[in-house]
């Protein structure tokens, strides 16, 4: 059997070899699908060679029963195995359609949200019912099943409160998938007002990448249970604010002249939004709001940056007067209200 099982690992390495040449200097096989296959048809070979070996060899008959055993185990894995393999093919095919030329649009992502949640989703329950089928083969574990099975009612309370993270996150998942409040690179607010890209989507849990590259790693169950800002769940573009407070003599034409020449020469706007208007007032200054747009969060957060600089220089450059001061009236020796360069106020000419 050891013979065997040498000799079947030898063949199947010589066929990947000559299959591996073939893909390299033919194009007649996808690289992909041959890594892809190497391993059940590995299996495939092992298990062939064993059962072969077993019935020509001269065996006890009290070790026959132990590899018939470890056979159908194999036999189980291997199913699992070329089920997974399968199940990554068709997501891979499905995906490939909306990677090319199609990544940034919002149709292609809730598709790629979709076809992954659901491969990690359908990969966990191949797993388990794997392991399942593995453990039947045991005559004490189908035993204990049957008995489970005859006290379902108990059994699966205890199970259901065992499992129920578990089990919150894998329902999660799948409403997640069917509703999509969230997809992959979609913009986000969450716990603590951290804002991040959504980066993946697992079975039981969300990866956010925020804009320091730290990773916050948050369960499904999060996004359907707890309240959050998405902002790009229609659009991925952004409209940003930017708030200056600058003096009453401010000359708010050309400040807004000066943010539409601001966004048209820069290559993070989008084109489709500038504006500039006066939006409150207090005691000493005017607030001002300045209103840009952008094709994602990143832009739109530097192009928000540029506006303040360049805003900020050009007042200081050509209109220093609209900057934010203080005025200082004083009394003099007459009692008149006079400015810091000692002539009247006007309240005092009055």
């Amino acid at each position: 059997m050891i013979v065997a099982l040498g000799l079947g690992w030898a063949a199947h390495r010589l066929a990947f070899a000559v299959l591996g040449r073939l893909a390299q200097h033919h194009g007649l096989l996808p690289q992909a699908l041959l890594a892809r296959t190497r391993g059940p048809t590995r299996l495939a070979v092992m298990i062939l060679a064993l059962d072969v070996a077993a019935a020509v060899a001269p065996l006890q008959n009290s070790y026959r029963p132990w590899i018939r055993h470890l056979l159908q185990i194999g036999f189980v894995a291997l199913l699992g195995w070329i089920a997974l393999g399968v199940l990554h093919v068709l997501t891979v095919v499905y995906s490939r359609r909306f990677e090319a030329g199609q990544a940034g649009s919002v149709d292609a992502r809730r598709h790629l949200t979709q076809v992954r949640i659901l491969e990690r989703t359908l990969a966990a329950f191949i797993l388990l019912l794997t392991t399942a089928a593995a453990l039947m083969t045991f005559p004490a574990v189908r035993q204990y099943g049957i008995s489970l099975l005859a006290s379902a009612g108990a059994a699966g309370i205890i199970a259901g409160l065992a499992l129920q993270p578990l089990l919150t996150n894998l329902i999660a998942g799948i409403q997640i998938a069917l509703t999509q409040p969230i997809r992959l690179d979609d913009s986000v607010v969450v716990v603590g007002g951290e804002w991040g890209t959504i980066e993946e989507i697992g079975a039981t849990y969300v990866v956010v990448r925020t804009w320091d590259l730290r990773r916050l790693i948050l369960p499904l169950s999060y996004f359907i249970q707890q309240p959050f800002q998405n902002w790009t769940r229609q659009d991925p573009s952004l409209i940003g604010t930017v708030m200056l407070y600058v003096d009453y003599t401010a000359p708010i034409e050309a400040m807004r002249d000066e943010l539409t020449a601001i966004a048209k020469a820069s290559p993070k706007w989008d084109g489709k939004t500038v504006g500039l208007q006066v939006t409150d007032l207090s005691e000493r200054t005017m607030q001002v709001r300045a209103l840009v747009s952008a094709r994602d969060a990143g832009s739109v957060f530097d192009l928000r940056c540029d506006v303040r600089e360049q805003m900020i220089a050009f007042l200081r450059e050509h209109h220093p007067a609209a900057l934010p001061r203080d005025r200082l009236a004083v009394a003099d020796a007459g009692g008149l209200l006079t400015n810091g360069d000692g002539r009247p106020t006007d309240g005092a000419r009055h």
